[in-house]
């Protein structure tokens, strides 16, 4: 389970309710109590504490999330939404370039604070320059999207060096308001880093869907860079001509939205089909529930959730339902 969205709850108490649903483990957001990079790269009895919660409560952990700092690496405008999620010591004086350069080198730590605490992916945001240009007026000309992509590949490459040198691995959640937030998009961005390998993909379909992105075609022309699964829904809810799919920024949950995130498996998302493409392209890695319906109670949400996914996850890939049938000959 992913605990971003449980970051209001002490770790240890995010840990009980989880082990008491049946988890495995845990994806740990770099926020809230639940896991601090400073503090783990300072005292190596802070690592140590966390695995110890986990262990009491016979959860295991594969991947860390800082979504909240990678946003600012490259994030233009740099405003008060940052300041509400940033930590002090990375807003500082709130000067633009300063939160920026902090924000870079806390996605450095954070791969050293992973490889510490004995995991292999870091999953998370990287921020845009150009997000703000999307809605295309005025026109914007070729020249400052080449630009973007060269600003994102100057302020990541530096931090991929020390991904690459832990040897741990960023997944880069497709997501609006990214660098890559669609799939012409995800395509640029792994060319603007030369697709080096510290560089992959956080499959999370829910995004993908309210933007008319087949999810399933995602998994398979992506097969070599998903490093880690979200399972997020959403519902699109457009077609009575006032529902736009920008959501006319009203508010999570509320009905008079184009689409919303639902509990996984009541939303537009075809599970089935995207489980069969992840085992086709032979993925082993983490299925991470990230449980985000601002309209159902999340405490019987996330055991719900976790249900269903445990039933797709039963789906045979295809060479255990061949030599099933037919012996393996």
């Amino acid at each position: 389970m992913f605990t971003g969205q449980w970051a209001d709850l002490p770790f240890e108490e995010v840990c009980r309710l989880a082990a008491e649903w049946g988890y495995d483990g845990l994806e740990i957001a770099c926020w809230g109590d639940h896991f601090e990079v400073d503090k783990a790269l300072a005292d190596d009895s802070y690592v140590e504490r966390k695995l110890e919660v986990l262990a009491k409560h016979n959860l295991k952990v594969w991947t860390i999330s800082n979504h909240l700092v990678g946003q600012a690496v490259c994030d233009h405008p740099i405003d008060e939404r940052h300041k509400a999620i940033l930590p002090a010591r990375i807003w500082g004086s709130g000067d633009a370039e300063e939160v920026r350069r902090a924000a870079a080198e806390e996605m450095k730590d954070t791969a050293r604070a992973a490889a510490k605490l004995g995991v292999s992916t870091v999953v998370g945001f990287t921020g845009s320059s150009i997000w703000h240009t999307v809605a295309m007026f005025p026109p914007v000309p070729a020249s400052m999207i080449d630009a973007g992509y060269r600003d994102f590949a100057d302020r990541w490459n530096p931090i991929l060096d020390v991904f690459d040198e832990v040897g741990v691995r960023f997944a880069h959640e497709v997501h609006p308001s990214e660098i890559a937030y669609d799939y012409h998009t995800t395509v640029r961005t792994l060319e603007a880093i030369g697709h080096r390998e510290a560089f992959g993909l956080n499959w999370d379909p829910s995004h993908m869907v309210w933007q008319e992105v087949d999810p399933v075609g995602f998994i398979l022309d992506f097969a070599d860079r998903i490093y880690h699964v979200d399972c997020k829904d959403s519902k699109v809810r457009c077609g009575d001509g006032r529902r736009g799919r920008l959501s006319s920024h009203l508010a999570w949950a509320d009905m008079r939205r184009g689409w919303d995130f639902v509990s996984t498996g009541h939303g537009d998302v075809p599970w089935e089909d995207c489980f069969r493409a992840l085992n086709s392209i032979g993925y082993d890695g983490p299925i991470s529930i990230e449980w985000e319906d601002a309209g159902m109670d999340r405490l019987d949400g996330a055991p719900e959730a976790l249900q269903f996914v445990r039933r797709l996850n039963a789906i045979t890939p295809p060479a255990a339902a061949f030599d099933a049938a037919f012996g393996g000959e």
